[in-house]
């Protein structure tokens, strides 16, 4: 009976562990005001967030109204969203995915986080 339990622990610690930490596999959403979020290539001269290592690099300065890439180079799926409001939220899969947001119209610094790993901060400065 022990090793059952064991086993069934084992398994449900491995299927919160998989939750927890995105499959990425589903479509990019954009928040209402947000702007579109699409995937697919990334446009040449586009500023780009790109997501590797679980981080975002240095913080982005973009005009108001850009259209801002993400890519994420991790394996697992990643999101940006904006810590206030709805100013943008996207969910970008792994291993080479990409999304895009609208950035928001008035001038600012925007803090961000990943929904699925909270301890990845970012920010894109609007002017």
């Amino acid at each position: 009976m022990r090793a059952i339990q064991a086993k069934a622990t084992v398994l449900l610690m491995a299927a919160l562990l998989l939750v927890g930490c995105g499959s990425g596999t589903g479509s990019p959403t954009a928040s209402p005001g947000a702007g579109t979020a699409t995937m697919g290539a990334v446009t040449p001269g586009a500023p780009v967030i790109t997501i590797k290592d679980f981080g975002y690099g240095a913080p982005l300065t973009v005009a108001p109204g850009t259209i801002v890439t993400v890519t994420n180079m991790d394996a697992a799926g990643h999101t940006v969203t904006a810590d206030q409001g709805q100013a943008f939220d996207v969910d970008v899969r792994g291993s080479g995915g990409t999304a895009t947001f609208t950035a928001p119209s008035s001038p600012g610094s925007y803090p961000y986080f990943c929904t699925y790993h909270p301890n990845m901060r970012g920010t894109l400065i609007v002017k």
